[in-house]
C-alpha cells in the first residue's frame, strides 16, 4: 500500500517530471479548432507554441472529465493504495468539479486538494506534496497540510502582449490595442483562486520592477518552501533578464532557480512572452 498524488497537466510540470517525481499525470485537453490533444501527453509546451503562431487563431481547453478521474480512482482502490489529487482552482475550470463528480464511493481511499491556483503556483503545492510524501505523511495528513498553506502560496506574472486576452474575449479590442500602443504590460496575480490584474506598467523595464515591488510586498520569499519560475513562448530572453533584473531577491539567498515552462492552460490566455514566479511567501 502506498500514497500516490495524482496532478493535472495544468500544473505545467510536464509528463517526463511527472513520472521522475512518480506522479500520476491527468492532462487537460488543447482544442485548435478540429484538432484534440492531450496537453503535456500529445503536445508538448513547445510544440503548443509552435502551433499557437503557425495558426494564428486562439485554441480552447477542456477540463479532465470525470470518467477519466473514476478511472484513475478505481485503479488506486484496486491496487491497494491511497492519493491525494491535486486539481488548479475551482474558479477557473471544471476539472476540480469532475473530481468531485467521480468520488462517490471511493472516499475511504482518495483525497482532494482543491489549490486555487494554476501552472507554477500550483506547482509549488505539487512539489510540496512530494516532500510530505516522501516524509511518510498519510494522504489525509498531506491533504489537510496542502489546506493550510495553499493560501501562502503567491503568483506574479507580466505578460508581454494583451492580444490573446482579447482573442479569448477577456478584454475589449480598445483595451488591446491601447495596450500594444503604449506597450502596456499587465502585471497579474492568482488571488483566493481567481485571476486578478494587480497593475499596468508602460514597458518591459517597468513590469519587472512591478513584480519585485510585488514579491517585497507580500513579504518576501520563503527559501525553505518549493518557489519557481517560468515563462510562455519558445524562448527565456524575458525571463533572464527579469532574473538579472531582480538579482538582489536571489542572491545570498538559493544557488538554483528552478525554471519552468508554462503550457496551453495559461498560455492560450497569455500568449508568448509572458513572465512569471510563484513561491510561499514569509
Amino acid at each position: 500500500m502506498s500514497v500516490r498524488i495524482v496532478i493535472d497537466s495544468a500544473s505545467d510540470l510536464t509528463k517526463e517530471q511527472a513520472d521522475a517525481l512518480k506522479l500520476d499525470y491527468m492532462p487537460l485537453k488543447t482544442l485548435f479548432g478540429e484538432e484534440e490533444y492531450l496537453d503535456g501527453v500529445t503536445i508538448t509546451h513547445e510544440e503548443f507554441y509552435d502551433k499557437l503562431i503557425e495558426c494564428g487563431t486562439i485554441p480552447t481547453t477542456s477540463q479532465v472529465p470525470p470518467y477519466d478521474f473514476e478511472k484513475k480512482y478505481r485503479e488506486i482502490k484496486e491496487s491497494g493504495d491511497t492519493a491525494v489529487v491535486i486539481t488548479l482552482s475551482s474558479l477557473l475550470s471544471g476539472t476540480y468539479q469532475s473530481a468531485v463528480l467521480a468520488l462517490e464511493g471511493y472516499e475511504d481511499c482518495i483525497c482532494l486538494v482543491d489549490s486555487l491556483n494554476v501552472s507554477i503556483g500550483e506547482q509549488n503545492l505539487v512539489q510540496y506534496a512530494v516532500h510530505l510524501r516522501d516524509q511518510g505523511l498519510a494522504a489525509g495528513e498531506i491533504a489537510a497540510e496542502l489546506d493550510r498553506k495553499k493560501s501562502d502560496i503567491c503568483v506574479l506574472a507580466v505578460f508581454d502582449t494583451l492580444e490573446y486576452l482579447k482573442q479569448g474575449g477577456r478584454i475589449s479590442k480598445t483595451a488591446a490595442w491601447a495596450g500594444t500602443v503604449l506597450s502596456i504590460k499587465p502585471v497579474i496575480s492568482v488571488i483566493k483562486g481567481e485571476v486578478a490584474i494587480l497593475g499596468k506598467a508602460r514597458g518591459s523595464k517597468n513590469g519587472n520592477n512591478m513584480l519585485i515591488q510585488q514579491v517585497n510586498q507580500s513579504g518576501g520569499i520563503d527559501f525553505s518552501m518549493p518557489y519557481c519560475l517560468g515563462y510562455t513562448g519558445l524562448d527565456d530572453t524575458l525571463l533572464q533578464k527579469y532574473i538579472t533584473d531582480s538579482s538582489a531577491l536571489w542572491e545570498g539567498k538559493t544557488d538554483q532557480l528552478p525554471i519552468s515552462t508554462i503550457g496551453s492552460t495559461i498560455g492560450t490566455h497569455a500568449g508568448p512572452g509572458a513572465i512569471a514566479v510563484s513561491y510561499f511567501h514569509l
